[in-house]
């Protein structure tokens, strides 16, 4: 996988005052810098863009994209920003996303308004003439970044090792980079979705006994569970420990083996939250992520994928209560959307995800009008060998209901 960006004129730093800038000059300080957050490495962007009003932002951004016209599709995460989601020419999960664009082949440039391994995904199911491009390159995924594809080849070197050739399945959630997908890809192995992971760790257990699943441990525990898989026949894989912390003998006697990460979103929401929700509401319906802990998962009324959530509550009678364990973006939005109804997230002190929120309009405006100029910002470009085994995983997904 490589990155091609264009060097820019002005570094980032992680301090707040600096987050967009570092300079020598007195920094004038507007509303588009004050409401970045401490403790966040932000990508290199020209000075121009820094001082923007929103409104001119906004009109900015407008203007590209009816320059470039159909040779642009841009897609929206759902937990995207609103002042990024409204340009969006299709919102949804990951996965939905890189197949909407790939079903525009009149689009040469596809901007992903997400995180790194969606723009990944994306470039994967893209024909060879799209241009992926992430607005700002340190949008990655806390979950995926627990899980670097040499790590992962480590874990799959000793299971081959200790168990022997072909003895365990690997699957991989789609929060995962394109090298892990390729990995399944070659070894018979397959991606899944938050909604697919049921079907496919059931085809997975159609083909091997034993599955290793990259990189959530607790969608592939919750998962596993409603499989009736028992917890003494999971066991973790911690990637910092010689044979991930475990011995031959519970690898030998696992059925399933989790990679020890987990979405640092989803893993702040508690029982005690869904307690409180109900003494405030009784008649609430707590809907989670299935991402969230498993004691979470347990006391909620439901689980599901972010489009699950989203059709549950959209498609629920006025006077509902809902109390919502994701992130809040996607709470918020559905607020908005649904005044009937009384929306609210389980944690009312949760952030952002963090780095899925460093898409800000000043880097949407400046790789459109890059585009615009003929420059190519920040393309995300998977090489042709990981390109063909993730897919091959992917196309097994689609083939699992």
């Amino acid at each position: 996988m490589t990155i091609q960006t264009r060097q820019p004129t002005v570094p980032i730093t992680e301090m707040e005052r600096d987050a967009f800038c570092r300079t020598d000059e007195p920094l004038v300080v507007k509303p588009l810098v004050e409401e970045l957050q401490v403790n966040v490495r932000w990508q290199r962007i020209p000075r121009e863009y820094l001082h923007l009003t929103s409104q001119e932002l906004d009109e900015r951004i407008a203007g590209a994209r009816q320059e470039l016209g159909k040779r642009l599709v841009l897609l929206g995460h759902h937990y995207q920003r609103d002042d990024i989601i409204k340009f969006a020419d299709y919102r949804g999960d990951s996965y939905m996303l890189a197949q909407r664009a790939a079903a525009q082949p009149e689009a040469d440039h596809i901007v992903f308004c997400g995180v790194h391994f969606m723009a990944e995904t994306a470039d994967v199911l893209s024909a060879d003439h799209q241009q992926v491009i992430l607005p700002n390159i340190t949008a990655g995924c806390s979950m995926a970044d627990m899980a670097p594809t040499e790590d992962v080849y480590d874990l799959w070197d000793q299971l081959a090792e200790t168990l022997g050739e072909g003895e365990t399945l690997p699957v991989t959630y789609m929060n995962s980079t394109a090298g892990i997908k390729a990995l399944c890809g070659k070894n018979g192995g397959i991606v899944c979705t938050s909604s697919s992971a049921p079907a496919a760790l059931r085809w997975a257990f159609e083909r091997a006994s034993r599955i290793v699943f990259f990189p959530d441990q607790h969608l592939g525990r919750n998962t596993g569970l409603k499989l009736g898989i028992p917890l003494e026949q999971m066991v973790v894989w911690n990637p910092f420990k010689p044979l991930g912390g475990l011995t031959p003998q519970q690898l030998r006697d696992s059925r399933l083996i989790l990679w020890q990460g987990h979405c640092s979103v989803h893993t702040r929401f508690t029982v005690a939250q869904i307690q409180a929700a109900r003494q405030r509401y009784p008649s609430v319906r707590v809907v989670v992520h299935p991402e969230c802990t498993m004691e979470v998962v347990q006391a909620a009324d439901d689980n599901g994928s972010t489009e699950h959530i989203v059709r549950s509550i959209t498609q629920s009678p006025p006077g509902s209560v809902w109390a919502v364990g994701t992130e809040i973006s996607l709470v918020k939005r559905l607020a908005d959307q649904n005044p009937d109804k009384t929306v609210f997230c389980l944690d009312s002190m949760i952030c952002p995800c963090s780095t899925m929120y460093r898409i800000h309009p000043a880097y949407l405006a400046w790789v459109l009008e890059g585009l615009v100029q003929g420059q190519v910002i920040n393309r995300v470009s998977v090489d042709e060998e990981t390109k063909h085994w993730a897919k091959v995983a992917l196309e097994r997904m689609l083939q699992v209901r």
